[in-house]
């Protein structure tokens, strides 16, 4: 799906009558639900949140760093909500949903360095309320992680990493293909086997007709077209799948939740640590700089991408 055809989706979403019409066809599949009488209910507050979601993103995208780790997270809550109430019609349940379900140390230390800090994942709240309805994970993949491993899964943000002495991910093929490439190495960076390695992908790929091995890669030939838009699998804007090279970050997590993560806690320091991120936009002391930086640029246009093609499938 192209950009511009999701921007008219956007667009054609801007009414009371369409977004009625949206929700009664989403929660015609949903069980025990009145259609009619739900869809009329919350087809204000479904408009209000694409709309007000999609104007702090294109707000912050006019502005300078400073920012927008704020505009873009209150945006992504907004569209989240949006897709969350195509799926749960009573949503918000309770007000413990309100909270963003994630937390972070409220006192930085000494040599604070943004990428090794991290951020704990909390029993309620947004974050596990979306991993588990929208992306259907009762159980996190992990009770706290580190910001640099959050930007390590993101391809887009890959090159600088390998500028800097290292590589995180590795390309493995195209979505849409039936053919997936993984080199040798990994075998060694995982510790396993190559059946073993096989086997521990197998749960996340279309049925695997046959591995064959050469020239120091694992060739995987599958049954259908790879289209998997979720960990342990990364999807660059072109199209691009991209594995992680370390076994500590093979997570079975949608890449839009590592965006929800990492625009959570920069928001957190843009606010609350005044100085340090007054510091960092000014001298630029560390890779912290150029990191947070490609991840802004990264984030503005993909979540809303990503969080667009959410809505559009519930049609299709």
């Amino acid at each position: 799906m192209d950009k511009k055809k999701l921007d008219s989706f956007y667009i054609y979403l801007n009414s009371e009558q369409t977004a009625q019409k949206y929700l009664y066809r989403s929660y015609q599949n949903l069980t025990g639900v009145d259609a009619e009488k739900k869809s009329y209910e919350n087809c204000n507050a479904f408009m209000y949140y694409l709309a007000h979601g999609r104007k702090f993103y294109k707000t912050g995208q006019k502005l300078e760093p400073l920012l927008q780790p704020i505009l873009f997270f209150y945006g992504m809550v907004h569209l989240l909500k949006a897709v969350l109430l195509t799926k749960r019609p009573d949503y918000p349940e309770s007000t413990t949903m309100l909270a963003h379900g994630v937390s972070t140390r409220k006192r930085k230390k000494k040599q604070y360095k943004f990428v090794n800090d991290e951020v704990k994942v909390q029993y309620k709240g947004l974050f596990p309320y979306v991993m588990e309805h929208l992306f259907n994970k009762k159980t996190m993949p992990f009770s706290k992680i580190t910001m640099h491993r959050l930007l390590s899964l993101i391809p887009e943000i890959s090159p600088l990493f390998h500028f800097h002495g290292e590589t995180h991910l590795v390309k493995i093929g195209t979505i849409g293909a039936t053919h997936l490439t993984f080199p040798n190495h990994l075998l060694d960076d995982y510790h396993l086997t190559k059946k073993a390695f096989i086997n521990r992908l197998s749960p996340y790929l279309p049925d695997i007709l046959e591995s064959l091995s050469s020239k120091g890669l694992i060739h995987l030939h599958l049954a259908d077209p790879f289209m998997i838009q979720e960990g342990p699998f990364f999807i660059h804007t072109n199209q691009s799948i991209y594995f992680p090279t370390d076994r500590e970050s093979f997570i079975s997590i949608s890449e839009i939740m590592i965006h929800y993560l990492l625009l959570y806690n920069l928001s957190m320091v843009s606010r609350y640590e005044t100085e340090w991120w007054g510091d960092l936009l000014v001298t630029k002391p560390e890779i912290d700089f150029p990191l947070i930086l490609q991840f802004l640029k990264v984030t503005a246009h993909k979540i809303p991408f990503l969080l667009g093609k959410e809505l559009y499938k519930e049609i299709h």
